[in-house]
C-alpha cells in the first residue's frame, strides 16, 4: 500500500529564499552579509530537508512486508544536488541561490562525500537505497555512522599516504540524531545455565562483560518523483558510562576515559585494518554491534505494531548485503530464545524465512571466516547456537541426504578445521536464509557450480540471480547533465525513472546530427576533466585524445597491473620508432589499495613512477600521458565516467561477481574493453558484439590451462614484447630516489605463478587495445557506438534490480509509479 501522499505544494522561488535565510540566521547564526560559502551551502541543505521531511508519507503498520538492508558499507557520495534533482526543487533552488548572488554548483563543492564506504558493495547499496524509494517501497537500511571513512588517499613520492578521513568533522546537514531510540549491546562475558530452562529447549543467560549504547542517526533517502522518503538508521557507538568519576578523582585520567573510548572505537574508522589480532577483533565487534542494534530497532517496530513472533517473516524481510552482517542470524536466534523463550525449532523456522543473503564473491579470502578461539571470546553465547545449528544439520540434513559420507560434512559444515578452527559465515548465511543470489548471471552460475555446489544440490529453490544495477539518476542524470539534456530532448524525460525506455534512443543512432551534439557533450566532459587532472596532477592533457579509463578499487583481480604492462608496451614501441603513428591516448587512473595490501600499494607506485617517467618524455611527442587522481570516492568518479571513452573492465574471468562501473561508464557513452567476467557478459548481450571490445580466457579455458599446469615464465621466455615491458617495470628506469614497485609486482608475476594470469592475456589484451585505438581514429562511427551503448544498458537500472528482489525474493508489491514533477 502507498504510503499517504505528500502534505505540501513546491515551494515558490520566494518561500525557498526565506528558508534558506532562517537557517543561515537562526541555525548558523550568520548574514547574508559576511556568511561564506560553507554557510550558504549548509543553510541550502537545511531547507531541502525541510521540504523533505514533510514528503515523508506515512506507511500504514502491517499494509506492506517492510524490507530491511544490513550493509556495512553505504557509499552515498553527496547529497545536496541528489536530493534537489529526486524532491523536484533543483530549479527553484538554483534560482533563489542566484538572487543573493550564489552558484549551486559551486556550492555543491562545499560538500564533503560522506565517508561510510568504499567500493562496489557500498556504492550498490546506496543505488538500491535510492531505487526503493523510487519505487515507493517500504525499507529502511542499517549500517554504522562511522566518524572516519576508509582514508583520505594522497600520494607521496608516487606511493599511496593514508590520512584520517574526518568527514563529518565540521558537521553534516542530512543526519539527524534519535536519542531516544538507542539501545545497549553485550559483548565478551560468559554464559550460564537459564533458571527458566525447559529440557532441551536450549535456553541460556549471556551475561556480557561489556555493556556499549547505540545511538541512531538517520538520513532520510528520498526517491526520485516518488511519494517516498525511506531512512538509513545508522549507529553510533557510545560508553554505558561518560567516564568513571572515582577514579579521575584518584587522578588516573586515562583510566577514569579508557571505557568511554573503547566503546567509541566501534564506529571510529570504516575497515579497520584486520592484519592485527586487534583489528580482526574491533571488525568482528564492528559487525556484531551494528546488527545487534538493528535488530532491536526492527523487533521494536514490530512489537509496537502489535505482531508477535510467529509473523515477524510476514512483517519483515532482512537482506544480508554480503557476509558482513550474517552474524544477525545467531543474533535473532539468541533474542527469541533466551530473551523470549520461543523454542528452539521455531524459532530457527522463523529464522531461516525472514532472512536472504546477497553473496558479493568469489575469492575464497573474501568469504569472511572467525576463528573459534576469538568469536567465543567476543561472542561466547553466539558460538553456542552456531554449534547447535550446525549439529543438527549435519545431522539431520546432511547424513540423510549422504549416509556415512564425512566429506560432505566437512564440505558443508559450519565450521572449517585446520590450524584454527574456524566459522565459516557465508555457510551461515546460506544455511541461515530462505534466498542466497548471485550479482551477475556468471557470478550466480558459479557460485552453484564451484562455491555453494552442495548447499545448490540440497536447496536448489533458494538460489537464484540478481543481476546488479546503478540508479540513474545519480549515475546520468545528475552527474551528466549535458548528455542527460540531450537524451531528454531527444526521447522525453520519462528514462530517468524507467531505464528501458533509452532504446528509444536507438534510431538516433544513425542520426549525424545528433551524433555531433553527443561528441560535442563528450568533448565538453573531456574539457572539465582534463582541468581536474591539471589541478590535481600536474599534468596537461589533450580532451581530443582517447581517454582510457580504470577507476576502481585496486585489487590483483582487477588488473591495473594488466593496464600498466599495456602502456609501457606502448612506450617501448614508440622509443623504437619516434616516428611511429599510433592514437594518443590519456591513461585515466583512480583507486584506493588497502592499507595492508603491500602489492596494490606496488602497483600504484610503479603507475605513478611509469606516470614520471612517460609523461615527461619528449621522444612521445605527448602521445601518452598518465594521470593517477588520488582519493578515488564518489563526487571523483562523477567527473571521470562522463569523459571516459574507454572503460577498463579487465579482471581474470572468474572473479568479479558483476562491476557496477562497467554499467556507469556504458550508460555514459564509454565502449567497454573488458573480459568475459561478471556483469560484462550481459553487457556485451545488450551492446553487441561490434560495440565492446572483448578479449582474454573464459573462464573455462582457465580451468582446462589450470588442470594441464600453468607457467607464467612459458609466456615471459615465449613473448618478446612481454618479456621487454616485464623488464622495464623492474628496471631502475621507472626508480625514483632508488626505489620502486616493479620489482615486487615481477615477482607475483613470475616467481608468484601469475595467480590471475596477466600475461596469459597479455598478448591479446594488446591486440584487443590496437583495435580500439584504430576504431577511435573514426570519430563519427565511435560516437555511433557510444550512442548504441547509452541505448541499450537500460537493463543495468538499479531500479529493475530491486523490482526484482521485490517480486522474487521479498514478495513485496510495487506500485505503479506515480511521479511527481522533478524536472531540473
Amino acid at each position: 500500500m502507498r504510503p499517504d501522499p505528500p502534505r505540501f505544494a513546491s515551494p515558490s522561488v520566494t518561500e525557498v529564499k526565506e528558508s534558506i535565510l532562517r537557517h543561515l540566521r537562526t541555525h548558523l547564526l550568520s548574514d547574508p552579509a559576511d556568511a561564506s560559502s560553507r554557510d550558504w551551502w549548509f543553510a541550502t541543505c537545511l531547507a531541502a530537508r525541510d521540504w523533505t521531511t514533510l514528503r515523508m508519507g506515512t506507511w500504514k503498520p502491517g499494509a506492506s512486508r517492510q524490507v530491511y538492508y544490513l550493509s556495512l558499507e553505504y557509499l552515498m557520495g553527496r547529497l545536496m544536488l541528489n536530493n534537489l534533482i529526486n524532491t523536484g526543487l533543483y530549479r527553484s533552488v538554483d534560482l533563489a541561490l542566484a538572487e543573493f548572488g550564489q552558484d549551486l554548483a559551486i556550492l555543491a563543492e562545499e560538500e564533503p562525500d560522506m565517508g561510510l564506504g568504499n567500493g562496489g558493495l557500498g556504492r550498490l547499496a546506496a543505488c538500491f537505497l535510492d531505487s526503493l524509494a523510487t519505487l515507493d517501497l517500504p525499507a529502511t537500511g542499517y549500517g554504522i555512522f562511522y566518524e572516519f571513512g576508509l582514508f583520505q588517499q594522497e600520494f607521496k613520492d608516487g606511493r599511496q599516504v593514508e590520512q584520517p578521513d574526518a568527514w563529518k568533522r565540521f558537521g553534516n546537514p542530512w543526519s539527524v540524531v534519535r536519542p531516544e531510540l538507542s539501545v545497549t549491546v553485550g559483548l565478551y562475558g560468559r554464559v550460564e545455565d537459564h533458571p527458566g530452562d525447559a529440557e532441551g529447549s536450549g535456553r541460556k543467560r549471556w551475561s556480557p562483560g561489556r555493556i556499549v549504547v547505540g545511538v541512531p542517526w538517520d538520513i532520510l533517502i528520498v526517491g526520485y518523483g516518488s511519494h517516498t522518503v525511506n531512512r538509513l538508521r545508522l549507529w553510533e557507538s557510545k560508553a554505558s558510562h561518560e567516564f568513571d568519576l572515582a577514579t579521575f578523582d584518584r587522578g588516573d585520567y586515562i583510566e577514569a576515559v579508557r571505557e568511554k573510548a573503547e566503546s567509541e572505537t566501534i564506529s571510529k574508522v570504516l575497515y579497520p585494518n584486520d592484519s592485527t589480532s586487534t583489528g580482526k577483533e574491533l571488525r568482528l565487534v564492528q559487525q556484531y554491534f551494528f546488527v545487534a542494534c538493528s535488530l532491536q530497532d526492527l523487533v521494536r517496530r514490530h512489537v509496537k505494531e502489535g505482531h508477535d513472533w510467529d509473523s515477524l517473516p510476514g512483517h519483515a524481510v532482512i537482506q544480508l548485503n554480503d557476509t558482513h552482517p550474517s552474524v544477525a542470524i545467531l543474533e535473532l536466534m539468541r533474542i527469541m530464545v533466551d530473551e523470549s523463550a520461543v523454542p528452539w525449532e521455531r524459532a530457527w523456522d522463523i529464522t531461516r524465512r525472514t532472512f536472504a543473503y546477497t553473496n558479493h564473491t568469489l575469492l575464497p579470502e573474501a568469504l569472511e571466516t572467525w576463528t573459534v578461539e576469538l568469536f567465543s571470546k567476543v561472542l561466547p553465547r553466539h558460538l553456542q547456537i552456531a554449534e547447535r545449528i550446525n549439529e543438527a544439520f549435519l545431522a539431520e540434513t546432511v547424513e540423510v541426504r549422504w549416509p556415512g559420507n564425512h566429506d560432505k560434512k566437512r564440505i558443508l559444515s559450519l565450521f572449517e578445521e585446520g590450524h584454527a578452527k574456524s566459522l565459516r559465515m557465508a555457510h551461515l548465511a546460506v544455511l541461515g536464509s530462505f534466498s542466497t543470489n548471485g550479482v551477475a548471471a556468471m557470478h550466480t552460475r558459479l557460485l552453484k557450480a564451484r562455491l555453494f555446489p552442495e548447499f545448490d544440490e540440497l536447496f536448489p529453490e533458494r538460489f537464484s540471480n540478481k543481476t546488479n544495477g546503478i540508479t540513474p539518476r545519480r549515475w546520468l542524470h545528475a552527474c551528466n547533465p549535458g548528455l542527460s539534456g540531450l537524451i531528454c530532448e531527444a526521447v522525453g524525460d520519462g528514462w530517468v525513472g524507467d531505464l528501458d525506455r533509452l532504446l528509444e534512443l536507438e534510431p538516433f543512432a544513425e542520426d549525424a546530427s545528433f551524433l555531433e551534439r553527443v561528441a560535442q557533450i563528450k568533448l565538453e566532459n573531456k574539457v572539465r576533466l582534463a582541468r581536474v587532472i591539471a589541478d590535481v596532477c600536474g599534468v596537461q592533457v589533450d580532451p581530443s585524445a582517447l581517454f582510457d579509463v580504470q577507476i576502481k578499487r585496486l585489487h590483483e583481480y582487477k588488473r591495473q597491473h594488466l593496464n600498466l604492462l599495456h602502456i609501457l608496451a606502448l612506450y617501448q614501441r614508440l622509443r623504437d620508432d619516434p616516428t611511429l603513428e599510433i592514437t594518443p591516448r590519456v591513461f585515466v587512473f583512480a583507486a584506493k589499495a588497502a592499507p595492508g595490501y603491500r602489492l596494490a600499494k606496488d602497483i600504484i607506485l610503479a603507475i605513478n613512477r611509469a606516470s614520471a617517467l612517460i609523461n615527461q618524455d619528449p621522444r612521445i611527442r605527448g602521445l601518452l600521458k598518465i594521470a593517477f587522481l588520488p582519493n578515488y570516492g564518489v563526487s571523483l568518479a562523477e567527473r571521470i565516467i562522463p569523459a571516459a571513452d574507454l572503460s577498463e573492465q579487465i579482471s581474470t574471468a572468474g572473479k568479479e561477481a558483476s562491476g557496477t562501473g562497467n554499467m556507469k561508464l556504458a550508460l555514459n557513452g564509454a565502449l567497454t574493453i573488458g573480459t568475459l567476467d561478471g556483469a560484462n557478459v550481459e553487457i556485451l548481450e545488450a551492446v553487441g558484439l561490434q560495440n565492446i571490445f572483448i578479449f582474454g580466457r573464459t573462464v573455462e579455458e582457465i580451468a582446462e590451462l589450470r588442470a594441464v599446469g600453468y607457467r607464467s615464465w612459458d609466456r615471459y621466455e615465449g613473448q618478446a614484447e612481454l618479456r621487454r615491458v616485464i623488464d622495464l617495470l623492474a628496471s631502475p628506469a621507472l626508480a625514483v630516489d632508488g626505489s620502486h614497485g616493479g620489482p615486487s609486482i615481477r615477482h607475483s608475476l613470475l616467481e608468484g605463478g601469475d595467480p590471475f594470469l596477466v600475461l596469459e592475456d597479455f598478448a591479446d589484451y594488446v591486440a584487443c587495445q590496437d583495435r580500439a585505438g584504430e576504431a577511435f581514429q573514426d570519430g563519427p562511427d565511435w560516437t555511433r557506438r557510444a550512442t548504441l551503448n547509452i541505448a541499450r544498458v537500460g537493463r543495468f537500472s538499479s531500479d529493475r534490480t530491486v523490482r526484482e528482489y521485490a517480486r522474487e525474493i521479498w514478495r513485496v508489491p510495487v506500485p505503479e509509479p506515480q511521479r511527481i514533477g522533478v524536472a531540473l
